[in-house]
């Protein structure tokens, strides 16, 4: 009996262990939970004396009830407060998926990212979703998607491929910004991309160093390491669901190379944002919604 009752109290705290963690992972984490992720790089390829604040915000995916437009406002007034030299968006803006209500006009998420502030302005990209929710692009192939549209005429800068120089107090660099490489679903898992590197780095003009959007991460490995400075990019959520370092499941071709933080290799630097909203699943665990702070020239913290 003893026996019995211990298996029973056993089974008892699993249950009331999983419907907390299921709370926990499908409502306050992705929902009510906001960190700063900070990110302190001299990468060899930006110049020494010349410090730079940037910050990210990557895959909003703006919808009721996970993303609301309150929850957009909250994120942008913590965004201004840490007082950024530079603002960068990395895609996918409007939400959808599994027990999402309705997703929300890109028109008014932009409406709300037009409070945003930074001497040197506020650049995005655009990301797979905001491709795929634009069904004429979609069928022609050809363009670029509505939101593209609808971020310009908030006076947020969109680089599709292209590259825009900023600076001052003699202080230059570049912004540049990549196609999203799965910009057109093929079916069957496949993706055709809208990216051009060649197109997006032949903008740059002179040596003053670059700083690279992307919205996937997997364009990393054909970044020239004499060229850029440093790559951002998001999509991948740090998987949503991470524990120990490891994602279960990363929409990458690299898995969990690429899924999350700070990335070193062959002297090219990349910070992958675990991004704020949440796709397919409103779920995450281990990977709490974040405003991704990078701190160019400030020494390694």
């Amino acid at each position: 009996m003893s026996t019995r009752r211990a298996l029973l109290t056993t089974l008892g705290g699993l249950t009331v262990l999983g419907a907390t963690t299921g709370l926990y992972g499908f409502w306050i984490e992705p929902t009510y939970r906001l960190g700063i992720a900070e990110y302190r790089l001299d990468p060899p390829g930006w110049p020494r004396g010349n410090p730079l604040s940037i910050v990210a915000l990557a895959d909003i995916h703006a919808c009721e009830p996970q993303m609301p437009l309150q929850r957009v406002a909250e994120i942008v007034a913590a965004a201004n407060a840490l007082r950024p030299e530079l603002v960068v968006l990395l895609g996918d803006y409007m939400g959808g998926g599994a027990l999402v209500k309705h997703g929300i006009p890109v028109a008014e998420t932009a409406a709300v990212l037009k409070g945003l502030r930074a001497p040197h302005g506020v650049h995005s990209v655009l990301g797979n979703h905001d491709w795929w929710e634009d069904p004429q692009v979609q069928r022609s192939r050809r363009g670029v998607p509505r939101t593209a549209r609808v971020l310009a005429d908030a006076g947020i800068s969109v680089l599709h491929n292209a590259a825009v120089k900023t600076g001052f107090r003699g202080r230059g660099f570049w912004v540049a910004g990549s196609g999203s490489l799965w910009a057109f679903s093929e079916g069957g898992g496949r993706f055709l991309g809208a990216n051009d590197l060649n197109r997006t780095l032949g903008g740059v003009q002179d040596r003053d160093p670059v700083i690279l959007l992307c919205h996937e991460p997997d364009l990393f490995p054909s970044v020239p390491p004499d060229r850029v400075a440093l790559t951002i990019c998001g999509h991948t959520h740090g998987g949503q669901v991470r524990l120990a370092g490891y994602s279960p499941y990363v929409p990458s071709a690299f898995g969990n190379r690429y899924a999350y933080g700070h990335v070193v290799e062959q002297g090219r630097h990349l910070v992958v944002s675990g991004g704020l909203g949440t796709s397919l699943l409103p779920v995450r665990l281990g990977v709490p919604p974040e405003i991704t702070l990078i701190r160019l020239g400030f020494g390694q913290a």
